[in-house]
Protein backbone atom coordinates (compact mmCIF):
# COMPACT_ATOMS: atom_id res chain seq x y z
CA UNK A 1 0.00 0.00 0.00
CA UNK A 2 2.84 2.41 0.99
CA UNK A 3 4.35 1.82 -2.83
CA UNK A 4 1.05 2.53 -4.25
CA UNK A 5 0.38 5.82 -2.38
CA UNK A 6 4.23 6.98 -2.70
CA UNK A 7 3.45 6.05 -6.56
CA UNK A 8 0.50 8.46 -6.77
CA UNK A 9 2.34 11.31 -4.49
CA UNK A 10 5.34 11.45 -7.32
CA UNK A 11 2.64 11.05 -10.20
CA UNK A 12 0.73 13.98 -9.27
CA UNK A 13 2.26 17.21 -10.08
CA UNK A 14 2.67 15.71 -14.41
CA UNK A 15 -1.25 14.76 -14.26
CA UNK A 16 -3.20 16.62 -16.84
CA UNK A 17 -6.51 14.69 -15.28
CA UNK A 18 -7.02 13.49 -11.70
CA UNK A 19 -9.89 11.00 -12.98
CA UNK A 20 -7.82 8.09 -12.36
CA UNK A 21 -6.63 8.61 -8.98
CA UNK A 22 -10.14 9.53 -7.79
CA UNK A 23 -11.05 5.79 -9.48
CA UNK A 24 -8.40 3.96 -7.11
CA UNK A 25 -9.60 5.90 -4.08
CA UNK A 26 -13.17 4.96 -4.96
CA UNK A 27 -12.49 1.38 -5.34
CA UNK A 28 -10.50 0.78 -2.34
CA UNK A 29 -13.29 2.59 -0.34
CA UNK A 30 -15.80 0.32 -2.02
CA UNK A 31 -13.17 -2.98 -0.92
CA UNK A 32 -14.09 -1.14 2.55
CA UNK A 33 -10.51 0.35 3.04
CA UNK A 34 -11.45 3.87 4.37
CA UNK A 35 -7.66 4.00 5.68
CA UNK A 36 -5.98 3.69 2.24
CA UNK A 37 -8.10 6.77 1.30
CA UNK A 38 -7.13 9.14 4.69
CA UNK A 39 -3.47 7.48 4.07
CA UNK A 40 -3.23 8.71 0.84
CA UNK A 41 -4.73 12.21 1.33
CA UNK A 42 -2.06 12.60 4.78
CA UNK A 43 0.81 11.64 2.27
CA UNK A 44 -0.84 14.30 -0.36
CA UNK A 45 -0.96 17.01 2.07
CA UNK A 46 2.37 16.47 3.63
CA UNK A 47 3.74 16.66 0.10
CA UNK A 48 2.11 19.54 -1.27
CA UNK A 49 -0.31 20.68 1.26
CA UNK A 50 2.35 23.31 2.91
CA UNK A 51 2.87 25.06 -0.35
CA UNK A 52 1.91 28.93 -0.35
CA UNK A 53 0.16 27.81 -3.65
CA UNK A 54 -0.76 24.01 -3.57
CA UNK A 55 -0.65 22.63 -7.07
CA UNK A 56 -4.46 22.18 -8.57
CA UNK A 57 -3.95 18.18 -8.59
CA UNK A 58 -3.67 18.38 -5.07
CA UNK A 59 -6.44 20.64 -4.23
CA UNK A 60 -8.64 18.31 -6.50
CA UNK A 61 -7.81 15.08 -5.24
CA UNK A 62 -7.22 16.28 -1.60
CA UNK A 63 -11.31 17.07 -1.77
CA UNK A 64 -12.57 14.14 -3.37
CA UNK A 65 -10.66 11.95 -1.10
CA UNK A 66 -12.38 14.26 2.02
CA UNK A 67 -15.90 13.83 0.62
CA UNK A 68 -15.18 10.41 -0.28
CA UNK A 69 -14.84 9.68 3.60
CA UNK A 70 -16.78 12.26 4.84
CA UNK A 71 -20.12 11.83 2.43
CA UNK A 72 -20.19 7.78 2.42
CA UNK A 73 -22.36 6.12 5.75
CA UNK A 74 -20.86 4.31 8.59
CA UNK A 75 -18.67 5.63 11.51
CA UNK A 76 -15.38 3.47 9.84
CA UNK A 77 -15.96 6.39 7.36
CA UNK A 78 -16.57 9.33 10.13
CA UNK A 79 -13.26 8.25 11.49
CA UNK A 80 -10.41 7.93 8.70
CA UNK A 81 -12.16 11.88 7.76
CA UNK A 82 -11.35 13.03 10.89
CA UNK A 83 -7.97 11.57 10.83
CA UNK A 84 -7.13 12.74 7.43
CA UNK A 85 -8.03 16.30 8.68
CA UNK A 86 -6.75 16.73 11.86
CA UNK A 87 -2.93 15.39 9.93
CA UNK A 88 -0.55 17.95 11.13
CA UNK A 89 -0.16 19.03 7.73
CA UNK A 90 -3.91 19.19 6.31
CA UNK A 91 -5.07 20.46 9.18
CA UNK A 92 -6.59 24.60 9.24
CA UNK A 93 -9.30 26.27 10.35
CA UNK A 94 -11.30 26.49 6.94
CA UNK A 95 -10.85 22.31 6.74
CA UNK A 96 -12.42 22.17 10.01
CA UNK A 97 -15.25 24.25 8.74
CA UNK A 98 -15.64 22.50 5.70
CA UNK A 99 -15.22 19.14 6.81
CA UNK A 100 -17.95 19.80 9.71
CA UNK A 101 -20.76 20.80 7.29
CA UNK A 102 -19.77 17.94 5.05
CA UNK A 103 -20.13 15.13 8.18
CA UNK A 104 -23.62 16.87 9.63
CA UNK A 105 -25.20 16.62 6.07
CA UNK A 106 -23.88 13.30 5.28
CA UNK A 107 -24.20 11.34 8.96
CA UNK A 108 -26.75 10.74 11.58
CA UNK A 109 -25.86 12.21 15.16
CA UNK A 110 -25.20 8.51 16.62
CA UNK A 111 -22.53 8.26 13.44
CA UNK A 112 -20.77 11.66 14.55
CA UNK A 113 -19.74 11.14 18.41
CA UNK A 114 -16.35 10.06 16.98
CA UNK A 115 -15.65 13.56 16.49
CA UNK A 116 -16.29 14.14 20.72
CA UNK A 117 -14.35 11.08 22.06
CA UNK A 118 -11.46 10.84 19.58
CA UNK A 119 -9.27 12.54 17.03
CA UNK A 120 -10.67 16.00 16.05
CA UNK A 121 -9.73 19.58 16.90
CA UNK A 122 -11.90 21.72 19.56
CA UNK A 123 -12.77 24.37 16.17
CA UNK A 124 -14.19 21.32 14.17
CA UNK A 125 -16.51 20.34 17.37
CA UNK A 126 -17.55 23.77 17.86
CA UNK A 127 -18.25 23.72 14.01
CA UNK A 128 -19.97 20.74 14.10
CA UNK A 129 -22.24 21.03 17.49
CA UNK A 130 -23.88 24.03 15.56
CA UNK A 131 -23.50 22.19 12.19
CA UNK A 132 -25.84 19.70 14.08
CA UNK A 133 -28.59 22.52 15.94
CA UNK A 134 -28.62 23.79 12.41
CA UNK A 135 -30.54 20.47 11.21
CA UNK A 136 -32.45 20.48 14.06
CA UNK A 137 -30.51 17.58 16.48
CA UNK A 138 -31.14 17.97 20.41
CA UNK A 139 -27.03 18.22 20.48
CA UNK A 140 -27.62 19.10 24.39
CA UNK A 141 -29.48 15.53 24.63
CA UNK A 142 -27.56 13.39 22.53
CA UNK A 143 -25.32 10.31 24.10
CA UNK A 144 -21.58 11.12 22.94
CA UNK A 145 -22.05 14.78 22.43
CA UNK A 146 -24.13 16.27 25.16
CA UNK A 147 -20.73 16.33 27.44
CA UNK A 148 -18.80 18.37 25.35
CA UNK A 149 -21.47 19.97 24.05
CA UNK A 150 -22.83 21.67 27.38
CA UNK A 151 -19.09 21.90 29.00
CA UNK A 152 -18.16 25.62 30.11
CA UNK A 153 -14.72 24.86 28.62
CA UNK A 154 -15.64 26.25 25.27
CA UNK A 155 -17.91 28.98 26.50
CA UNK A 156 -15.42 31.78 25.30
CA UNK A 157 -15.22 30.50 22.02
CA UNK A 158 -16.99 32.66 19.11
CA UNK A 159 -19.39 30.17 18.66
CA UNK A 160 -20.16 29.72 22.09
CA UNK A 161 -22.50 32.82 22.14
CA UNK A 162 -24.89 30.83 20.20
CA UNK A 163 -28.08 28.82 21.87
CA UNK A 164 -28.39 25.45 21.61
CA UNK A 165 -31.25 24.97 20.35
CA UNK A 166 -32.42 26.81 16.90
CA UNK A 167 -35.11 29.61 17.71
CA UNK A 168 -38.27 30.70 16.05
CA UNK A 169 -36.29 33.14 13.65
CA UNK A 170 -34.12 30.43 12.48
CA UNK A 171 -36.84 28.51 11.14
CA UNK A 172 -35.87 27.47 7.80
CA UNK A 173 -32.13 27.42 6.54
CA UNK A 174 -30.90 27.13 3.18
CA UNK A 175 -28.40 24.18 3.65
CA UNK A 176 -26.32 22.76 1.17
CA UNK A 177 -26.61 18.96 0.20
CA UNK A 178 -23.15 17.63 -0.58
CA UNK A 179 -22.06 14.33 -2.96
CA UNK A 180 -18.64 13.25 -3.88
CA UNK A 181 -19.04 15.13 -6.97
CA UNK A 182 -20.39 18.63 -5.72
CA UNK A 183 -22.71 20.18 -3.59
CA UNK A 184 -26.13 22.38 -4.50
CA UNK A 185 -27.89 25.14 -2.17
CA UNK A 186 -31.05 27.40 -2.35
CA UNK A 187 -30.39 31.43 -2.80
CA UNK A 188 -33.52 32.68 -1.44
CA UNK A 189 -32.19 36.40 -2.66
CA UNK A 190 -33.67 39.24 -4.20
CA UNK A 191 -37.59 40.34 -2.87
CA UNK A 192 -39.79 38.88 -5.53
CA UNK A 193 -43.41 39.01 -3.63
CA UNK A 194 -44.02 35.23 -3.25
CA UNK A 195 -47.62 36.19 -1.48
CA UNK A 196 -45.95 38.89 0.57
CA UNK A 197 -47.54 42.24 0.62
CA UNK A 198 -45.73 44.57 -1.42
CA UNK A 199 -46.00 48.31 0.86
CA UNK A 200 -46.65 51.22 -1.77
CA UNK A 201 -44.79 54.85 -2.01
CA UNK A 202 -46.36 57.23 0.30
CA UNK A 203 -45.78 60.73 -0.14
CA UNK A 204 -44.31 61.88 3.79
CA UNK A 205 -40.65 61.43 4.44
CA UNK A 206 -39.82 63.14 7.98
CA UNK A 207 -36.75 64.49 8.17
CA UNK A 208 -33.56 62.17 8.78
CA UNK A 209 -30.15 62.27 10.16
CA UNK A 210 -27.48 59.29 9.35
CA UNK A 211 -25.94 57.89 12.32
CA UNK A 212 -24.00 55.44 11.09
CA UNK A 213 -20.50 54.22 12.92
CA UNK A 214 -17.80 51.92 11.05
CA UNK A 215 -18.40 49.41 14.33
CA UNK A 216 -21.86 49.28 13.37
CA UNK A 217 -21.61 49.13 9.62
CA UNK A 218 -19.09 46.68 10.35
CA UNK A 219 -22.07 44.62 12.47
CA UNK A 220 -24.74 45.17 10.19
CA UNK A 221 -22.47 43.98 6.98
CA UNK A 222 -21.39 40.57 8.90
CA UNK A 223 -23.27 38.33 6.59
CA UNK A 224 -22.36 39.30 3.55
CA UNK A 225 -18.51 40.52 4.62
CA UNK A 226 -17.30 37.40 2.53
CA UNK A 227 -18.50 38.48 -1.22
CA UNK A 228 -16.35 42.02 -0.55
CA UNK A 229 -13.43 40.06 1.00
CA UNK A 230 -13.74 37.08 -0.83
CA UNK A 231 -15.71 37.66 -4.21
CA UNK A 232 -16.43 40.60 -6.20
CA UNK A 233 -19.40 42.25 -3.70
CA UNK A 234 -20.37 45.71 -2.91
CA UNK A 235 -21.89 46.33 0.43
CA UNK A 236 -23.84 49.68 1.84
CA UNK A 237 -24.71 49.54 5.34
CA UNK A 238 -25.82 52.66 6.90
CA UNK A 239 -28.01 54.09 9.82
CA UNK A 240 -30.31 56.64 9.99
CA UNK A 241 -32.25 58.75 12.78
CA UNK A 242 -35.39 59.84 11.67
CA UNK A 243 -37.18 63.27 13.25
CA UNK A 244 -40.40 62.00 13.86
CA UNK A 245 -42.05 58.16 14.06
CA UNK A 246 -41.65 56.74 10.20
CA UNK A 247 -45.55 54.82 9.41
CA UNK A 248 -45.32 52.21 7.12
CA UNK A 249 -46.77 54.12 4.11
CA UNK A 250 -44.15 56.37 3.97
CA UNK A 251 -41.16 53.41 4.07
CA UNK A 252 -40.77 52.89 0.56
CA UNK A 253 -40.74 56.80 -0.14
CA UNK A 254 -38.33 56.89 3.01
CA UNK A 255 -35.68 54.58 1.57
CA UNK A 256 -35.83 56.75 -1.84
CA UNK A 257 -34.68 60.04 -0.37
CA UNK A 258 -31.99 58.85 2.33
CA UNK A 259 -29.35 59.09 -0.74
CA UNK A 260 -28.20 55.37 -0.74
CA UNK A 261 -25.97 54.49 -3.31
CA UNK A 262 -27.42 51.36 -4.21
CA UNK A 263 -31.00 53.55 -5.14
CA UNK A 264 -29.43 55.86 -7.33
CA UNK A 265 -31.46 56.26 -10.10
CA UNK A 266 -34.76 54.41 -8.58
CA UNK A 267 -38.24 56.02 -9.01
CA UNK A 268 -40.72 56.60 -11.26
CA UNK A 269 -38.72 55.35 -14.27
CA UNK A 270 -37.29 52.74 -12.70
CA UNK A 271 -38.63 49.33 -10.85
CA UNK A 272 -38.29 49.93 -7.78
CA UNK A 273 -40.29 47.43 -5.24
CA UNK A 274 -40.61 47.05 -1.35
CA UNK A 275 -41.83 44.03 0.76
CA UNK A 276 -42.76 43.41 4.27
CA UNK A 277 -41.04 40.38 5.34
CA UNK A 278 -40.91 38.49 8.48
CA UNK A 279 -37.42 38.38 10.70
CA UNK A 280 -37.52 34.49 9.79
CA UNK A 281 -37.20 35.59 5.88
CA UNK A 282 -34.68 38.44 6.81
CA UNK A 283 -32.47 35.72 8.41
CA UNK A 284 -32.50 33.07 6.15
CA UNK A 285 -31.76 35.76 3.51
CA UNK A 286 -28.73 36.76 5.97
CA UNK A 287 -27.85 33.21 6.73
CA UNK A 288 -27.58 31.86 3.05
CA UNK A 289 -25.44 34.96 2.39
CA UNK A 290 -23.25 34.27 5.06
CA UNK A 291 -22.66 30.13 4.44
CA UNK A 292 -22.91 29.84 1.07
CA UNK A 293 -20.97 33.11 -0.13
CA UNK A 294 -21.19 34.89 -3.04
CA UNK A 295 -19.83 34.64 -6.66
CA UNK A 296 -16.61 33.16 -6.08
CA UNK A 297 -16.40 32.01 -2.56
CA UNK A 298 -17.82 29.28 -0.86
CA UNK A 299 -18.94 31.16 2.32
CA UNK A 300 -18.19 30.91 6.01
CA UNK A 301 -20.44 27.17 6.04
CA UNK A 302 -23.42 26.46 9.01
CA UNK A 303 -21.72 27.43 12.30
CA UNK A 304 -20.03 30.54 11.41
CA UNK A 305 -22.79 31.18 8.87
CA UNK A 306 -25.40 31.54 11.97
CA UNK A 307 -22.78 33.40 13.74
CA UNK A 308 -22.36 36.23 10.90
CA UNK A 309 -26.58 36.03 10.49
CA UNK A 310 -27.29 36.74 13.92
CA UNK A 311 -24.67 39.42 14.30
CA UNK A 312 -26.06 41.03 11.22
CA UNK A 313 -29.45 40.95 12.82
CA UNK A 314 -28.35 42.35 15.61
CA UNK A 315 -26.79 45.26 13.96
CA UNK A 316 -29.84 46.11 11.64
CA UNK A 317 -32.21 45.80 15.00
CA UNK A 318 -29.89 48.17 17.05
CA UNK A 319 -29.16 45.72 19.75
CA UNK A 320 -25.69 46.74 21.60
CA UNK A 321 -22.95 44.81 21.38
CA UNK A 322 -22.88 42.12 23.85
CA UNK A 323 -26.29 41.35 24.53
CA UNK A 324 -27.19 37.53 24.70
CA UNK A 325 -29.04 35.66 21.80
CA UNK A 326 -32.39 35.91 23.51
CA UNK A 327 -32.37 39.28 24.04
CA UNK A 328 -31.50 39.92 20.03
CA UNK A 329 -34.29 38.12 19.10
CA UNK A 330 -36.80 39.79 21.31
CA UNK A 331 -35.74 43.00 19.46
CA UNK A 332 -35.70 41.47 16.29
CA UNK A 333 -39.08 40.81 16.68
CA UNK A 334 -39.95 43.77 17.98
CA UNK A 335 -38.61 45.60 14.23
CA UNK A 336 -40.64 45.59 11.10
CA UNK A 337 -38.90 44.49 8.16
CA UNK A 338 -38.38 44.88 4.94
CA UNK A 339 -36.95 43.42 1.50
CA UNK A 340 -36.14 46.48 -0.98
CA UNK A 341 -35.36 45.92 -4.74
CA UNK A 342 -34.13 48.04 -7.99
CA UNK A 343 -32.75 47.79 -11.10
CA UNK A 344 -30.04 50.89 -10.47
CA UNK A 345 -26.80 50.36 -11.82
CA UNK A 346 -25.44 49.64 -8.49
CA UNK A 347 -27.18 46.04 -7.80
CA UNK A 348 -25.57 43.48 -10.46
CA UNK A 349 -28.54 41.79 -10.84
CA UNK A 350 -27.12 38.41 -11.65
CA UNK A 351 -27.73 35.81 -8.18
CA UNK A 352 -26.42 37.85 -5.71
CA UNK A 353 -28.64 40.78 -4.41
CA UNK A 354 -29.46 41.44 -1.34
CA UNK A 355 -31.59 44.61 0.22
CA UNK A 356 -32.98 44.92 3.58
CA UNK A 357 -34.43 47.65 6.10
CA UNK A 358 -35.59 47.36 9.65
CA UNK A 359 -37.34 50.14 11.39
CA UNK A 360 -37.40 50.13 15.06
CA UNK A 361 -40.50 49.66 17.11
CA UNK A 362 -41.06 53.64 17.85
CA UNK A 363 -40.25 54.35 13.97
CA UNK A 364 -37.61 56.75 14.87
CA UNK A 365 -34.26 54.23 13.63
CA UNK A 366 -34.02 53.30 10.41
CA UNK A 367 -31.32 50.31 9.19
CA UNK A 368 -30.10 49.62 5.94
CA UNK A 369 -28.00 46.53 4.40
CA UNK A 370 -27.37 46.05 0.68
CA UNK A 371 -25.14 43.43 -1.19
CA UNK A 372 -24.31 42.37 -4.42
CA UNK A 373 -21.75 40.30 -6.36
CA UNK A 374 -20.96 38.93 -9.39
CA UNK A 375 -19.24 36.42 -11.16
Amino acid sequence: MADRIQKIVTELPDLKSVTDVWKVADRRLAQGDAAFVADLGIALAGAYGSEPRPIWQYGSVFDHLLRLLATNPGSGNVRQALRLVSSTQAAHRKLDHYTASLLASSHPAEELTEAFTGNASEELRACLVHELVLRGVAVTETPGIAGWAASPHWRHHPLGWLPMALSDVEGQSDLPSYSIRGSSHSMPYGSSENGRVVVERGAYVPPAEETTSPAVAKGISAAVANWAEESNGRIEARVFGLAVPLDIESVPSALLALGLECLKGAGRKTTFSVVACPPDQAWRVLFAAASSGGAYNSGARGAYGRLAAWQSLAGLAGVVEGASVEAVEARVRECAWYAFDAETKWFERVAWDIGLASASPEGRRLAVLAATDTD
